[in-house]
């Protein structure tokens, strides 16, 4: 099956502010006992959202205004920390399909790009205004165009940066390897049978 190209990612924005928001914080390593990441979504920022209890602390993923938002937006080197990709998991299996952020963790970046999901660098004045500009409306769209190198927001407009390589392989379909290699089976297949030290 091919990988859908992905050259704009639109839907409702949700600000989480806060610089170097480490993998910990978006998935607690407690709940990284999972055989599959199904249900990971359900512990997104877990800590951060919940008491001991279990009592909602106001966060604002879990706020009604912002409820079905799509795109995270958040300050600089997000995605810290650990490697774990449980990390961009989560927020996928929570809804989120794009981050903006002023900065990204190298390896997180890697991770959510395998997953289809866009992580593109604004500036932090950028960030504010966008930020501004959901929290005035949450209502508001946002759009990012790969292929334009820009993130949209009702009146606002503002370029992006995103590695060429990771964004490249998002707008071609090319951005999870494994699903590259799986599809090629059979070309995998054919060229390993004229391997004179494989025998089938």
């Amino acid at each position: 099956m091919a990988l859908p190209k992905i050259v704009k990612v639109q839907g409702r924005g949700v600000y989480v502010p806060g610089d170097d928001i480490d993998t910990d914080r978006i998935i607690p390593a407690r709940f990284m006992k999972c055989v599959t990441f199904d249900g990971l979504g359900a512990y997104a920022f877990y800590d951060a959202r919940f008491d001991e209890q279990g009592n909602s602390k106001g966060h604002p993923l879990d706020d009604p205004r912002f409820r079905g938002a799509t795109i995270l937006l958040s300050n600089s080197n997000f995605g810290c920390g650990s490697s774990r990709e449980h990390a961009p998991q989560a927020l996928s299996k929570f809804g989120i399909r794009a981050i903006i952020a002023e900065s990204f963790a190298e390896i997180f970046f890697g991770n959510a790009t395998t997953l289809g999901m866009p992580c593109v660098s604004v500036t932090r004045d950028a960030v504010s205004e966008l930020a501004r500009a959901i929290e005035a409306d949450p209502a508001t769209e946002v759009t990012l165009d790969l292929e334009a190198k820009t993130v949209r927001a009702g009146t606002l407009s503002f370029p992006f940066d995103m590695k060429p390589g990771a964004r490249d392989a998002l707008i071609r379909g090319e951005w999870d390897p494994i699903g590259q290699l799986l599809d090629a089976a059979n070309d995998v297949r054919a060229v390993a049978q004229q391997l004179p030290y494989l025998s089938f």
